[in-house]
């Protein structure tokens, strides 16, 4: 008996060069994501690659192509800006007040958490639906009362007074960033350590902090970042130059009828770098923190 191959027909719709169209429009498609990366990252970058160029030129050179790399490197933009915005005062000043946030802001949203999201709270989606409300109302509404009760207390020209301001306004996304955080840890491990005799106090310090500690560093990092840029609350708050942090050094290089970009540029460059700085080192557990507790 001889042997005889079968020659089966292809399936309707498919020909030997279908595979290779498919191949093709998958790779036309990854392409065109690519090129909207791209393009996406540009526009971010773009702006920044501007502001790097426009720090090492003077005044004339921006104007004539503030887009164009610099035609000579000159450090005297860096050196007047820091003398003229006195960046080693204002520096000093905005650590002092990230440090003074981060620190208040952790403390006042991990017990608020750990309570709304471990303790049996009466009206805690009451309190939840509060914060809510809290962070989407714009500050600029306490505005006015707030200067005349800080007024009263002697809390104006204050950095203390400032930084409470700033637990204030964060502390309500903070807690609700830490309490997601804090939901996603087994009530088992809190139920066991209250079965063994501890506190509530000893249950959020030994059990609950270190396995929350991603969620307390997101949180810190996201205050400093507020901390570091906010302007509106320092500037009405702070009127003695020697206490004004890093944000209002800008008003050094700003005239009545001018503005100078090139030491402007410069100011920028010193107020970015340790944001920069920091974010990058931390940048992986900033986006782990943000993806395993975000709020949903």
């Amino acid at each position: 008996m001889s042997a005889t191959t079968v020659v089966r027909p292809a399936p309707a719709g498919l020909t030997p060069a279908a595979p290779r169209r498919n191949r093709r429009r998958v790779r036309l498609r990854g392409s065109t994501h690519y090129l909207v990366l791209v393009i996406l990252a540009l526009f971010a970058i773009g702006p920044l690659v501007a502001l790097v160029f426009n720090a090492f030129k003077n005044n004339a050179e921006i104007g004539s192509n503030p887009l164009s790399p610099p035609t000579s490197i000159s450090l005297d933009n860096f050196v007047e800006a820091w003398t003229r915005g006195d960046f080693a005062t204002t520096m000093r000043n905005s650590a002092l007040i990230c440090a003074g946030s981060v620190l208040g802001t952790c403390l006042i949203a991990g017990m608020a958490a750990f309570a709304l999201s471990h303790l049996r709270v009466p009206g805690g989606g009451a309190v939840v639906a509060y914060l809510f409300l809290g962070s989407a109302l714009p500050v600029q509404l306490f505005l006015v009362p707030l200067f005349f009760l800080w007024t009263e207390l002697r809390l104006t020209d204050s950095l203390f007074g400032l930084i409470i301001i700033y637990w204030a306004t964060d502390a309500p996304f903070a807690t609700l960033l830490l309490r997601s955080f804090l939901l996603k840890i087994p009530k088992d491990f809190v139920e066991a350590a209250r079965l063994d005799g501890a506190s509530s106090f000893q249950i959020a310090w030994r059990v609950v902090l270190p396995l929350a500690w991603p969620g307390f560093l997101t949180v810190a990092l996201i205050v400093a970042l507020w901390s570091w840029n906010e302007f509106f609350w320092a500037i009405t708050f702070i009127h003695t130059p020697t206490l004004r942090p890093v944000s209002t050094s800008f008003l050094a290089f700003q005239d009545q009828y001018s503005t100078d970009w090139g030491l402007t540029s410069a100011a920028a460059i010193f107020m970015l770098a340790p944001v920069v700085v920091l974010f990058l080192a931390l940048q992986r557990k900033f986006v782990s923190g943000l993806t395993s507790g975000g709020i949903k």
